[in-house]
């Protein structure tokens, strides 16, 4: 997943996920601040750029397979879906490409295939992206620190996560439901590999549990949030410590989630969630739409957060 920014000059990206840097051999630093037609080689069809530019300088959606480049030279065909993202008022803010690669003989199948899940995949793009610019505007109404800006990344991460969930889950079934627990443990993977430190390890423990899209975002969301809390902050005066995740189902077909360490603990006179941070308030935003509970408490050692989901499968 690749955004670009079209008020800059010349459309420069502005985010791309580490699947992107897996494809293209492109890092995110070499990626950063320049238009995705340093992607092109020699052979790329003008007539098709020519199409793409035109739906960009539009504000359109468009699709198409593009003969790309690798960083090492290696050509490669690229199926490109490119969706505009507005703001509350209508105005053009942001451009999502979405990518895939393509095998040269099977071209016309594929294109066909990726247009028909990423069709619903970017409905979804387009409205969580609107959640996570909220969430940008909301940031910068209160902080003049860029560094503070970074974790933004990471939610977009998980958004992207759930997105490749959701191309296998509408390739396999068709439902509009994805396997939460595989979710989950991408989403708890990625942030143990993004908030590493030595000598803290994750466990991951998670029941089958089918839910919907819109539920498993919520939920992803939330547990991104406790979890980096947990990594970041857990093991201040620790050397070695451990988190673990555990999602099981209820007997009223609902889910129960509990994040636990072995740190430093919660302060005693530490309200968590709470409106005076940006992830506190995604937290209590995201439980209400979910209309769960959320508990947060003092273990023998460490801290133990519970949410309880009605009705997630």
């Amino acid at each position: 997943m690749v955004l670009t920014n079209p008020r800059l000059p010349d459309n420069p990206i502005v985010y791309v996920n580490r699947a992107f840097q897996n494809l293209t051999g492109y890092t995110s630093d070499m990626a950063l601040g320049r238009n995705c037609r340093f992607l092109q080689c020699d052979q790329t069809s003008e007539a098709k750029v020519a199409d793409l530019r035109n739906a960009v300088a539009q504000g359109e959606e468009h699709s198409t397979v593009l003969l790309n480049a690798r960083a090492n030279g290696e050509q490669y065909l690229n199926a490109l879906l490119i969706a505009p993202i507005h703001d509350d008022e209508g105005d053009l803010v942001y451009f999502v490409g979405l990518q895939s690669e393509v095998a040269q003989d099977h071209q016309a199948e594929r294109l066909e295939q990726f247009e028909t899940v990423m069709a619903e995949i970017q409905h979804r793009v387009k409205n969580h992206l609107s959640m996570i610019l909220g969430l940008i505007r909301m940031k910068a109404r209160r902080s003049d620190d860029p560094n503070e800006f970074k974790d933004l990344s990471r939610r977009v991460e998980s958004l992207q996560l759930l997105y490749e969930e959701m191309s296998g889950a509408t390739l396999e079934r068709n439902d509009g439901k994805i396997k939460l627990g595989a979710y989950l443990g991408r989403v708890a993977n990625a942030i143990a590999y993004l908030d590493s430190r030595p000598g803290v390890r994750m466990n991951i423990y998670v029941e089958p549990l089918m839910v919907d899209t819109e539920t498993a975002v919520r939920i992803g969301l939330i547990l991104s949030e406790v979890l980096t809390n947990a990594m970041q902050h857990a093991f201040r005066e620790q050397k070695s410590g451990l988190v673990e995740l555990r999602v099981s189902r209820t007997d009223n077909g609902g889910m129960r989630a509990i994040v636990s360490d072995d740190g430093v603990g919660i302060p005693e006179d530490v309200t968590w969630p709470n409106s005076e941070s940006l992830g506190g308030r995604i937290v209590q935003g995201l439980c209400e739409g979910l209309q769960a509970s959320l508990q947060v408490t003092r273990g023998a050692v460490g801290t133990i957060v519970m949410m309880d989901v009605p009705m997630a499968e």
